[in-house]
């Protein structure tokens, strides 16, 4: 799975919102700073060439659609993040946003809770 621009995971994300969707449909997600039609035209193909979304043509005109899910994409981001900010290691990962007081005692709890239950 190769790595996304910030503006092709974006897109991304409205795709996954939408589940299919023409270049216009996506142009109407966006609230900030709108490429040009052409422009985001282009950062869809590219996600196809990635193989991101396929599309269903209807004359000239395509609707896209995610074929990666967003679920693999979270878990290959994840992985990715923890392996590069937290040498591969979960506890280095909760521990930094503990600190950063990202993350309170009772929903440390409910971590551990979950952890219990699974084994």
């Amino acid at each position: 799975m190769e790595k996304l621009t910030n503006k092709e995971e974006e897109i991304m994300h409205i795709l996954w919102k939408l589940k299919k969707a023409f270049v216009k449909d996506v142009l109407a997600e966006i609230k900030d700073d709108k490429p040009h039609y052409n422009t985001l035209s282009t950062i869809i193909r590219n996600l196809e060439d990635k193989g991101y979304v396929a599309y269903n043509a209807y004359g000239k005109t395509h609707q896209y659609y995610p074929v990666v899910s967003k679920e693999n994409y979270r878990k290959k981001f994840m992985n990715t993040a923890i392996n590069n900010y937290f040498n591969n290691s979960y506890k280095n990962m909760v521990s930094f946003f503990a600190k950063e007081e990202k993350i309170s005692v009772d929903e440390l709890k409910e971590i551990i809770n979950l952890i219990e239950k699974n084994k």
